[in-house]
């Protein structure tokens, strides 16, 4: 038995520490509720004087009024203010769903960059501002709690074993702790080693003005749920400490929105007066209006985008887009998907649970009516069964499958049918069919044809489901009185409601049990095609030649193996080493095709149990990775030459211009040989090429670059360096289309002809690509070059640096860009794309293999 190692390990002691601290909140909360009548529950709900939740719902608003000052804070500590309509856009959106998904600083993030990315911010400044909010976020909770705690210590007496002068002097003792490290930072703007990472605040206006924000934050949060409470809950002035506690231990527990935890803090530090009913009522009111209110006014704000950008009548019905706004507009399109999938999760778990939870409504149909108890045992059982569809459709939503949107809308529209069959339940009905409604404008972003079922085994989709299971199985604390007999299975009328439970319970299981035994048994059908196969290099070919993406013409390697999209317009390129699937760049062709394309290479791979890896994706994508939930890692630079304003003069210039007139004095030209290519010109290549690797360690290279292939060369114009008829050098040239861009690919020179060489090729290609009129050209892409010095750096950054400045005996990295910066080219970022829990310096070793062909390649013979 091998033991895990230590990456494994940190990864999997978070998820183990939350999941223990979710099992103890839902023993306590057990514990704490095992006497409870959810009917009792349900009629103190609905007693909730109306005032009462208008003042809650205040509070709510100018609470997340204040969560988006955050926002604003963050985007000026990294010095990119934006307007405030987009701040207040992408803030509200980022804290309304972050907090009723949960794990805020993700789900929040994916969203803000989707917005924030369309007016300049790139993934490691929205990655910053996720990162402010977070740490304002809990050092702002933090100090108001050890601030409330010091004034009212004895509201966790029952929770500590600590006496309440005990708590409070080591509450102001943290207290002024903290606030004298926290003002020594921020006025001596020093920095604070915290074990890998050196971290620094804000300036004291920025920082008091967070402590307002935070103040009001919570202030308003604790009041929504405060005026909600029951008669005999302590002062406003006590409650805001219970409430800074049970958020605290809410999110350190890890679950999302700290479902169980939250709850038994509360009730666990309420007087014992208080009936646990009364305070279990004024809970669940809070989590409707603090959370998923404000979820379902960004689920409308969204539907209402997706109704403007989709054109027609709905257009015309919604309004129109005010330029200025249209790329948030349009980058909120971006997560709709995602959006209808989670809301589909939501309307399958609540019909599962109003057909396992029985009605406390007065009866609408005649009691002891057997017609009447017939159609509400058709509505619960319908009711439980669209509710499990429901849950199966929304993971075929989160992947952009057509059937699925079209499947939930009949599944919503069933429900609401169902809900009425069940006692006229008009609220439920209401409920589901707008849903529906709202969702309708989201069809265009369900493109996908792909199969309903594949790859629906994901880790993810299987704990949501499991917590909604958990939740429904609940329901026998509901039932506990009643005996357990045969006939409950049977027993058909008005008020059976245990026996209608049990039969809908068990038409929801068996359905989950039919559809997993039929996943677990379907064949995998893989529609990804090797580079050997007749046609396919012809159709890449004529897809690259649309495109005009010089780098993507690597694909012409034969090295590879190709994903098409299902019009067959694009495709996506990768090799498999190990346990890893590595896709080379971007996918190449119809950019609205590329989100699809990528979910079918993740499907995949993860049905082939192997992890998904982009690697040397550009920046023009990135959206689409962080919305799969992958994690970025740059890993360097290419240098792009503007050719339609390069020229040599000027003094910048200068000695480079005397350097490459003297080589050209000295007999050196350039020439472009168009394909095909000449044998005898093939075998002067090779042997130049042969002199050439016989200088350096390793192998031929490939994978990420060209190799010598005559095959493969004799697709592409070639640069031939001469001097006296003599083949010195020669650069493939990469140019798909029309070639107003162009690469260079393959380069190789004679070992004695070294000095010079690359830049007097290099000044050539530029210049003579400039006066043919293309508008670019690649000087490739310096590895590990441009990473992060800032404190927010991670270690991939770290390691990347160091093998930077210090790798030199494997690869002069250093030496290459600055060589390249010579020419004054702009530098665009190159990332690695990997799924959570891989660390990119393993995923990195995968790509180095295929690179080098193995083992050998890197070593050398």
């Amino acid at each position: 038995m091998t033991l895990p190692d230590l990456n494994t390990l940190r990864r999997i002691l978070p998820i183990a520490l939350g999941v223990a601290l979710f099992g103890l909140g839902v023993f306590a909360l057990v514990h704490l509720m095992h006497s409870l009548d959810p009917a009792t529950v349900l009629a103190q709900m609905k007693s909730t004087p109306p005032n009462a939740l208008l003042l809650a719902v205040a509070a709510t608003a100018v609470g997340y009024a204040a969560l988006v000052g955050y926002d604003a804070l963050a985007l000026q500590f990294i010095a990119k203010p934006l307007p405030a309509r987009i701040v207040a856009l992408g803030g509200f959106l980022g804290y309304a769903f972050g907090n009723t998904i949960g794990v805020s600083i993700v789900s929040g993030g994916a969203i803000r960059y989707r917005i924030y990315s369309a007016f300049g911010l790139d993934a490691f400044q929205v990655a910053a501002v996720s990162g402010y909010i977070a740490a304002a976020l809990g050092t702002g909770l933090t100090l108001i709690g050890l601030g409330a705690l010091s004034l009212h210590p004895w509201v966790v007496s029952q929770l500590v074993p600590f006496s309440p002068g005990q708590v409070r002097f080591g509450a102001l003792a943290l207290l002024f702790g903290a606030l004298g490290l926290i003002l020594f930072l921020s006025v001596g703007r020093h920095r604070l080693r915290l074990w890998r990472m050196d971290l620094h605040l804000p300036g004291p206006r920025s920082l008091a003005a967070q402590l307002v924000i935070t103040l009001i934050d919570v202030a308003a949060a604790a009041f929504a749920l405060w005026i909600l409470m029951p008669a005999g809950t302590p002062p406003f002035a006590s409650f805001i400490a219970i409430y800074a506690i049970a958020t605290m231990v809410g999110i350190l527990s890890h679950v999302p929105g700290g479902i169980g935890v939250f709850e038994t803090v509360v009730i666990g530090t309420l007087p014992q007066g208080i009936a646990v009913s009364d305070a279990a009522a004024a809970l669940v009111l809070f989590r409707i209006l603090y959370y998923l209110l404000p979820f379902a006014l960004g689920f409308i704000i969204v539907s209402v985008n997706e109704a403007r950008l989709a054109g027609g009548m709905m257009s015309r019905i919604a309004g129109r887009i005010p330029a200025s706004s249209r790329p948030a507009i349009e980058a909120v399109h971006g997560f709709a998907p995602s959006i209808a999938a989670l809301v589909t999760f939501g309307f399958g778990a609540y019909l599962l649970l109003v057909s396992l939870i029985p009605s406390v409504r007065e009866s609408a149909m005649v009691e002891g009516e057997f017609v009447a108890a017939l159609l509400i045992e058709g509505g619960t059982l319908l009711s439980a069964m669209l509710g499990v569809v429901l849950l199966i459709l929304s993971h075929g939503l989160a992947r952009r499958i057509r059937a699925a949107f079209l499947l939930t809308l009949a599944a919503l529209a069933g429900g609401a049918c169902a809900a009425l069959l069940n006692n006229l339940d008009l609220e439920t009905a209401t409920l589901l069919l707008a849903g529906a409604l709202l969702l309708l404008p989201f069809a265009r972003g369900f493109p996908r044809q792909a199969k309903l079922t594949d790859a629906v085994f994901s880790p993810g989709w299987f704990i949501l489901v499991l917590g909604v299971v958990l939740a429904a199985l609940t329901f026998f604390l509901m039932y506990r009185t009643t005996p357990y007999s045969n006939d409950l299975w049977t027993e058909i009328a008005h008020g059976a409601n245990t026996p209608r439970a049990l039969r809908a319970g068990l038409l929801a299981s068996a359905l989950l049990l039919i559809f997993a035994v039929f996943n677990a048994l379907r064949p995998v059908r893989r529609k990804p095609v090797s580079a050997q196969e007749d046609g396919v290099l012809e159709q890449v070919s004529t897809i690259l030649n649309k495109s005009g993406h010089p780098h993507a013409c690597v694909a012409l390697s034969g090295d590879k193996q190709f994903l098409f999209s299902e019009s067959g317009a694009s495709f996506l390129m990768y090799a498999v080493k190990g346990g890893r699937w590595v896709a080379l760049s971007d996918p190449v062709g119809d950019t609205a095709e590329f989100t699809d394309l990528c979910w079918s290479f993740i499907d995949l791979a993860r049905g082939a149990s192997a992890q998904p890896v982009f690697y040397e994706v550009s920046a023009d994508n990135l959206a689409i990775y962080v919305e799969l939930g992958l994690g970025l890692h740059k890993i360097g630079e290419e240098a792009v030459v503007a050719l339609d304003t390069f020229s040599l003069s000027g003094s910048s210039f200068k000695s480079m211009r005397a350097a490459h007139n003297k080589r050209q004095r000295e007999g050196l030209s350039m020439t472009i040989a168009l394909p095909p290519h000449d044998d005898a010109v093939m075998r002067d290549l090779q042997a130049v090429s042969q002199s050439w690797l016989g200088g350096k360690s390793g192998f031929e290279k490939g994978f990420s670059v060209g190799r010598f292939d005559p095959a493969y060369l004799d697709r592409f114009p070639i640069a031939l360096v001469r001097r006296d008829g003599r083949i010195l050098a020669f650069a493939s040239i990469l140019a798909p289309g029309d070639g107003s861009r162009v690469a260079i690919d393959l380069m190789r020179y004679l070992p004695d002809e070294a000095s010079g060489m690359m830049e007097f090729l290099f000044l050539s290609l530029i210049e003579h690509y400039r006066d043919a009129g293309a508008l670019e050209l690649s000087l490739g892409v310096a590895p590990l070059a441009g990473l992060s010095s800032r404190s927010v750096g991670r270690m991939w950054s770290r390691v990347g640096r160091f093998i930077y400045r210090h790798g030199g005996a494997f690869y002069n990295f250093e030496g290459l860009r600055a060589f390249k910066q010579k020419f004054r080219p702009d530098w665009r970022p190159r990332y690695i794309v990997v799924a959570p829990g891989l660390s990119p310096t393993r995923a990195m070793a995968d790509v180095a293999l295929l690179i080098a062909g193995g083992p050998r390649g890197l070593i050398g013979k």
